[in-house]
């Protein structure tokens, strides 16, 4: 006979999905452009949303467009979005309108530290990479992002919870996900940067719920642990 807890275990294994892990130390790894992996994150207090901050690092030798972080909603699939639109180019979504933000050519891959806030009050978009800010810009003043959204990682969602595109899907890792529902002073994303813990996220990467679909594995982080990141 097999027994209950081997039983739920099996079904977790199964569906990839797991409880809440610290992830720690560790990327999603997604091996190759795909039109169906991804990783979905669940939030259990989902709330609507008038400020956010979302971190986070990754390391990708593609040239073309993908998406990094997707939250779609009922009302708009881009509710909120990470998107890399070219090389030396971030456009950032808020409720389906989009400011695009110019940065520096690399002559080489490497891992970036990005965080992304918005705040509703005032409209403006910050854009932080590797600790140092971008000229803020404005985008939906007045906003508010709803809640009950489907959360991915590695793809642009074109539909409530899918609808991958294999040409903006990503190719790399992805590790130290957060996202907390205020604006981080810039002392705080500093401490992001620095692999040091900020309190209070909606999503956790020292305490994450989330869902494998397809190509997409858990592994160690081989990247840089210090300041120079």
């Amino acid at each position: 006979m097999v027994s209950f807890p081997s039983l739920l275990l099996t079904l977790a294994c199964l569906s990839g999905s797991f409880g809440y892990e610290d992830l720690s130390n560790k990327v999603f790894a997604f091996p190759a452009p795909s039109s169906t992996a991804a990783v979905v994150l669940q939030v259990s207090n989902q709330q609507p949303l008038t400020k956010l901050t979302v971190c986070l690092r990754y390391y990708t030798h593609l040239s073309r467009q993908y998406g990094l972080f997707s939250y779609a909603t009922r009302s708009s699939d881009n509710d909120f979005l990470i998107f890399k639109t070219q090389s030396n180019e971030y456009g950032i979504y808020v409720g389906g309108s989009v400011v695009n933000f110019k940065v520096a050519s690399k002559e080489k891959p490497s891992w970036d530290h990005i965080c992304v806030s918005w705040d509703s009050r005032n409209g403006l978009v910050q854009l932080w990479l590797n600790g140092e800010v971008l000229p803020r810009q404005g985008l939906k003043k007045g906003y508010t992002i709803s809640p009950k959204a489907s959360i991915v990682l590695g793809q642009d969602q074109d539909s409530f919870g899918g609808d991958f595109d294999v040409n903006q899907s990503f190719v790399g890792e992805i590790s130290d996900v957060n996202l907390w529902p205020w604006v981080l002073s810039p002392v705080q994303v500093r401490l992001s940067k620095n692999h040091l813990a900020v309190s209070g996220p909606l999503i956790n990467w020292g305490s994450l719920s989330y869902t494998v679909k397809n190509e997409v594995f858990v592994e160690d982080f081989l990247g840089p642990q210090n300041a120079c990141v």
